[in-house]
């Protein structure tokens, strides 16, 4: 085959979605496991270098990502709005954990199966949930960066990127903001590193994903397919109930004291853009289009709101790491104490801040996550074949949060106009376009 020919070939394997080609690899590798048996393992190597490189850019993701999310959220911008948009979001996103939580409880996804690949770890005596809080603030920052300790890096972050905003915005000595403003312009730069870094190792994660699944099936039969059915039903139950309680019941209707039916009309575009892309910033441009033609919410409000809620507000990705955590956990054969779901909690939350723009945001929070609780990162490559359609669900959920609380924001600050649009029947506009994602 000629050079060009490989070359052709190579851009048109590119040109498809990586999500798209980590769901073949799933099924491929899957279908190599069931049909070749236990010699499937002798791929196993393949995929440990692909978990390896996973937890190579964990402490690395969450150094640079937050402290560009701190940037974003300069104390100017954080005024009395910005104040009540940026708790809400943090409240909504806790609540999503919990509900994740609280189903993936109650059906167990991952109970009944028991992968080789998928090593047990040291069982020790559960925290006290003082130790677990105490155990946020780290002795030694760069230690804790150094051991791989998640919770207590993104405190240390969030922390020290806060502090540089401030001094920004605060300080008289023109050197100073000069200098504050060098650090942001390295820690940018070498967020776009990572994301090269991070595309470049889910690249690998087609070859990894095929290896991983080829020998969790190859050792575990069609048993396999059912654990993998029940913890996409899991995400959707834990989906559909958040949406329902939280965001329409009670946000639409106990706050708001409107129609659900109203809203879910009044966005319906972007919540099928949602789904269409995947993407809470390629579906940035229709929920403007949305918020400002059907539901009337001022510009002042929503122009601040939806695109800091495409960087933090992740509802979805949130709830996802509830019920994920617990099926790795399963898979693991072990049983997640209250302390270390308080964890699972806190790292979803404040990861979110920072995860949102980087490539497969949802792996990445479920590494942190998994690194946190020392649970075996193959789980990983184990729910990245999935990750397509519960990729869409966390999106969907994402950007009908984000939705909810502008209104809810604007409306406690008299910015909602709830007699036009539909909040009243009239037919939804068409103004907004979907970006490309």
């Amino acid at each position: 085959m000629s050079g060009s020919r490989i070359h052709s070939v190579w851009r048109s394997y590119r040109s498809i979605p990586i999500v798209y080609r980590l769901g073949a690899a799933f099924v491929l590798g899957s279908i190599v496991g069931l049909a070749v048996g236990q010699p499937a393992t002798a791929l196993e190597p393949l995929g440990d270098l692909f978990v390896d490189l996973l937890s190579m850019i964990v402490i690395p993701i969450v150094v640079f990502t937050l402290v560009m999310g701190m940037r974003r959220l300069s104390p100017g911008r954080l005024g009395r709005v910005g104040g009540q948009v940026v708790l809400v979001y943090l409240v909504t996103s806790g609540i999503a954990v919990l509900f994740g939580l609280l189903v993936a409880n109650l059906l167990q996804p991952g109970a009944r199966l028991s992968l080789s690949g998928v090593e047990q770890p040291d069982v020790e005596e559960p925290p006290a949930l003082a130790d677990v809080v105490l155990g946020i603030v780290p002795d030694n920052p760069i230690a804790a960066m150094a051991a791989g300790e998640v919770l207590p890096t993104i405190f240390f972050t969030i922390a020290f990127g806060l502090a540089l905003a401030l001094v920004q915005e605060s300080a008289r000595n023109e050197n100073v903001r000069n200098g504050v403003q060098t650090i942001f312009d390295i820690v940018e730069a070498g967020a776009e590193a990572m994301f090269k870094i991070v595309w470049g190792v889910m690249e690998y994660g087609v070859v990894g994903v095929f290896a991983l699944m080829a020998v969790a099936f190859g050792e575990a039969g069609l048993g396999a397919v059912r654990t993998f059915g029940l913890l996409v039903a899991t995400l959707l139950v834990a989906v559909l109930l958040h949406v329902a309680v939280v965001q329409l019941g009670g946000i639409v209707v106990l706050l708001l004291g409107q129609s659900p039916t109203a809203f879910l009309t009044g966005i319906r575009e972007a919540l099928v853009t949602a789904l269409g892309t995947a993407s809470s910033a390629g579906t940035l441009p229709v929920s403007m289009a949305n918020a400002d033609d059907n539901l009337h919410v001022d510009e002042g409000i929503y122009g601040f709101s939806l695109p800091l809620g495409a960087t933090i507000n992740m509802d979805g990705t949130a709830l996802y790491q509830g019920v994920a955590a617990v099926f790795a956990a399963n898979l693991a054969g072990v049983s997640l104490s209250f302390g270390e779901q308080l964890v699972v909690v806190l790292v979803a939350v404040f990861a979110s801040i920072g995860t949102a723009g980087v490539p497969s945001a949802g792996l990445i929070m479920l590494t942190l996550v998994l690194e946190q609780l020392g649970l075996p990162l193959t789980i990983v490559a184990f729910v990245a074949g999935v990750d397509p359609l519960l990729d869409r669900l966390r999106t969907l959920t994402n950007v009908s949060g984000d939705l909810a609380v502008t209104t809810l924001v604007a409306n406690w600050n008299d910015a909602v106009d709830f007699d036009r649009g539909s909040w009243v029947g009239e037919a939804p506009t068409t103004s907004g376009a979907p970006a490309e994602d």
